[in-house]
């Protein structure tokens, strides 16, 4: 653990013990929505989201293709259903390179792992910047990262890495691994699998017999500090008995201090109750109330899709854009990697996150910890462009926000970001002449540096408008940067 964060953690400790001692959480969702979000969650503002599986063998979904979900990770719900329709992408796929009758659970033995190496992968996201990990520990599949005797009992076989494929527990072995950087480990956690025999037979005994203690389990062994609950859309959170479970978690189990929790605990459920709200591949929100977070990878798949082009990948400036904005208007960003069935992290993603990292580096101040301010973003003149707002897939060109708007379009001069007594304008290139920021009141006055090397900057006050001076030998000057931070010290 870095130490700041150790000392952080040491002087906060007092202070959860003392309110989860004064507190006591009923399996209601008025209960459970009472308790906050812990602080190092709100702070973190940036983590990565790994989806690995037994579906990371076949890996592979259609890209653009209507009917198709081009997740990867969705590789046997696809196949199933172009069963059923007697065609489809999947289908013909699976046909060639497998051929018909191999069934997907042959595909558990593939999965071997060999390649991994959990400090590597915890080297990475602490080199890219990111404060925290969530693992899937089950996804739909059913198929666990750790021993889980609920998957292989329900399943009538062997279906965990522990007895097959890998052979060793890469759920704990990565969770171990992240926290020796400093990192918060967490998991993602399917409350419901596709195929599973008694999941189609009998959804209460399910929830009952098998996700309930398979939950509890998995939360005591691991002990994760943020808990992606999915699957939850079949049935509604009072028959998912979430409340019940959330209450334990809060409760009783190891983690319930400091660990933090989503909003899919039934269909019911979504940016109504939870610790913080989700979107999927959107822009995200603007609920400054509550805490959020928007999840993505870096293609068209959280799975590793061998199918995506260079093409289909979103480049190191358009991600880090993504995170600047999202952290502007108070939300978290999760970037999802989809590592190789062998545990490779692919090249084209290390060297995302690592691009990530070199800005967050010397930047990192205006992004870590930071609020939102009373605008996020500095428009130039020009109509200012609106993004649809859901919870899944909608339309969120960065690139137009930034640097190529269309026609007679606005495009954005700087994100802002506040901490006490320190305002933070994040220029998305090269800043010319002058950079302007509205809105500013500095009864005192403000000292303007750049974060990345301390370098002061010339500035005055015209009524609430700040001009900030940058000649053009400095301009020139600059060393090359996705995008340039000015600290503005004394703003209110």
């Amino acid at each position: 653990m870095h130490r700041r964060d150790l000392l952080r953690a040491m002087a906060a400790a007092p202070f959860a013990m003392a309110a989860s001692a004064q507190t006591r959480y009923q399996p209601t969702w008025e209960s459970i929505d009472r308790r906050p979000s812990p602080q190092w969650y709100t702070d973190a503002k940036f983590g990565v989201f790994i989806h690995w599986g037994v579906y990371s063998v076949p890996a592979f979904a259609a890209v653009n293709v209507k009917g198709e979900t081009g997740y990867a990770e969705w590789y046997w719900n696809s196949l199933v259903k172009n069963k059923r329709n007697g065609k489809g992408p999947t289908l013909e796929f699976h046909n060639r390179v497998y051929g018909p009758d191999f069934e997907y659970f042959n595909f558990a033995p593939m999965f071997r792992c060999e390649a991994y190496a959990p400090d590597h992968w915890a080297d990475v996201f602490d080199r890219a910047g990111a404060k925290y990990v969530a693992l899937t520990s089950k996804h739909h599949e059913g198929y666990t990262l750790w021993k889980s005797a609920e998957a292989n009992r329900t399943w009538n076989r062997p279906w965990n890495a522990v007895d097959i494929g890998p052979k060793r527990d890469i759920l704990l072995d990565l969770m171990t691994a992240g926290r020796k950087r400093g990192l918060h480990m967490g998991i993602y956690y399917s409350l419901y699998e596709w195929y599973n025999p008694l999941w189609l037979s009998d959804k209460k005994r399910y929830v009952a017999e098998h996700m309930m203690p398979q939950f509890q389990d998995v939360v005591t062994h691991a002990q994760p500090e943020i808990i992606f609950s999915d699957g939850e859309w079949d049935l509604p959170s009072a028959d998912w008995r979430s409340t019940e479970l959330l209450a334990w978690l809060l409760n009783e189990s190891p983690v319930k201090d400091n660990v933090v929790i989503n909003d899919r605990w039934g269909k019911d459920s979504r940016h109504k109750h939870g610790g913080y709200y989700t979107t999927e591949y959107t822009s995200g929100m603007d609920a400054a109330s509550h805490p959020w977070e928007e999840s993505r990878g870096m293609g068209f798949s959280y799975g590793y899709n061998r199918m995506e082009t260079a093409k289909d990948y979103r480049t190191g400036r358009e991600l880090l854009m993504m995170l600047i904005d999202i952290v502007s208007r108070g939300g978290n960003l999760l970037l999802d990697i989809g590592p190789t069935a062998d545990g490779r992290i692919p090249v084209e993603m290390e060297e995302r996150l690592l691009q990530m990292g070199e800005w967050l580096k010397p930047n990192g101040e205006a992004i870590y910890d930071t609020k939102q301010w009373r605008h996020p973003r500095q428009w130039s003149p020009g109509q200012i462009p609106k993004f649809e707002q859901k919870e899944f897939m909608a339309e969120y060109k960065i690139g137009n926000m930034v640097d190529t708007p269309p026609a007679g379009y606005a495009r954005v001069d700087a994100f802002l970001t506040q901490k006490p007594g320190a305002l933070y304008a994040i220029v998305p290139r090269r800043p010319l002449k002058e950079v302007t920021i509205d809105d500013v009141e500095a009864p005192g006055g403000v000292q303007v540096t750049l974060l990345d090397g301390g370098q002061p900057f010339q500035s005055k006050m015209e009524g609430k408008r700040l001009r900030i001076a940058v000649p053009d030998a400095v301009a020139a000057a600059l060393p090359h940067r996705q995008a340039y931070t000015f600290k503005i010290a004394g703003a209110k």
